[in-house]
């Protein structure tokens, strides 16, 4: 259940959002293009950051660059 702790976990490193045009999802709503944010744990497929609404989500790589 480490998912509940990530809020709190020291920051991996900031990674940058390049878009959020979503095939499927309305990614605009917690994401923004062109802002940082900070990465608190990584997947293969997946960024889990701390999005525009405060809290830790998951997001495809593709949304971000680095």
């Amino acid at each position: 259940m480490i998912h509940l702790e990530w809020a709190n976990r020291e920051t991996i490193r900031e990674i940058k959002c390049v878009h959020t045009e979503a095939k499927k999802y309305m990614v605009n709503r917690a994401l923004t293009a062109g802002k940082t944010y900070e990465l608190k744990n990584e997947t293969e497929e997946f960024y889990f950051v701390v999005d525009n609404t405060g809290k830790v989500g998951g997001y495809y790589k593709e949304y971000f660059e680095g």
